[in-house]
């Protein structure tokens, strides 16, 4: 029993420390930084799905052929998912997986917990199958494909919930 309570009130205080540090690194503007950070994502999301097409040989344009879109993409990708696990941090320190945001036990909250964890998970699985399974690069679309999908979802479920 005491045991669980000090489990419970360490990680009560830890989050109120977490949160109480996220709020003066954005100036006391959480929500509207990790509202910029996930637009931001998300547009260059949308550009990674320009970046593979043309890799891919699906699109072409006269500035740009195959490897320096695949080069491109590989660089904005591992940008792209820096911060996304900043904006995840930000998340879960400022709101946990209860979601404050959206009200308790909403449907936009289980939602974006639900694609969010999952987006981590998928952008793990990706990362794990470029760096020490390359032989698998054939998953590599359908991987991309639901990175993209689920970073729709955990910002239309938040960002875009905020934005309109």
């Amino acid at each position: 029993m005491v045991g669980e309570l000090a489990a419970e009130l360490s990680g009560h205080v830890s989050r109120e420390v977490e949160a109480a540090f996220l709020d003066s690194l954005t100036g006391g503007h959480v929500t509207a930084v990790k509202v910029v950070l996930a637009s931001v994502v998300m547009a260059l999301a949308c550009y990674q799905l320009l970046l593979i097409a043309v890799a891919y040989g699906k699109l072409r344009l006269g500035f740009l052929s195959k490897a320096p879109a695949a080069g491109a993409h590989r660089a904005v990708g591992d940008t792209t998912a820096v911060i996304l696990l900043l904006v995840a941090a930000a998340c879960l320190s400022q709101y946990g997986f209860e979601g404050e945001h959206h009200g308790e036990g909403s449907g936009a909250t289980a939602l974006h917990v639900i694609a969010g964890s999952a987006l981590v998970v998928v952008l793990a699985v990706k990362v794990a199958l470029l760096r020490w399974w390359p032989g698998l690069g054939r998953l590599l679309p359908l991987l991309g494909t639901t990175v993209f999908v689920l970073i729709a979802v955990t910002w239309l479920t938040s960002a875009g919930d905020i934005l309109r």
